[in-house]
């Protein structure tokens, strides 16, 4: 069962794709009948594609991405790697801090060089 959007901004948001959708199709000279075959529904399934109806499903969104040469931008859609929100939400998840384990320092060996620390860092904090 197809879930109604009750959500205003949400419901302009699914107009604002209908209406591109109906754009880029126009853009590229392909009539309703042949935007429908190639999609595979029924040119009153592009129409309410076109409207921004919430009961279209995310498939036929897909295929029309497809016939349009659009179908990349679906896959990028939200990637981790550009998700503004959730990269600013994995920052702030940071430790502010970082504890380590203390081990007993031993400042200098046989000859009276220095040794390094467990966590591997001289005395200098140089780890390298």
């Amino acid at each position: 069962m197809a879930v109604k959007v009750s959500s205003v901004s949400a419901r302009r948001a699914l107009e604002a794709l209908g209406a591109n959708i109906k754009t880029a199709r126009l853009k590229r000279r392909i009539s309703v009948k042949g935007f429908a075959e190639r999609i595979g529904v029924s040119e009153s399934t592009v129409a309410r594609l076109e409207r921004g109806d919430d009961g279209v499903s995310i498939g036929t969104f897909a295929m029309a991405c497809l016939v349009l040469g659009e179908i990349d931008r679906i896959s990028d859609f939200l990637d981790a790697g550009t998700d503004d929100t959730g990269l600013l939400l994995d920052r702030e998840s940071l430790p502010k801090r970082i504890d380590r384990k203390r081990t007993p320092k031993s400042s200098s060996n046989r000859q009276g060089k220095a040794v390094p620390n467990a966590d591997g860092d001289d005395e200098e904090g140089v780890g390298f």
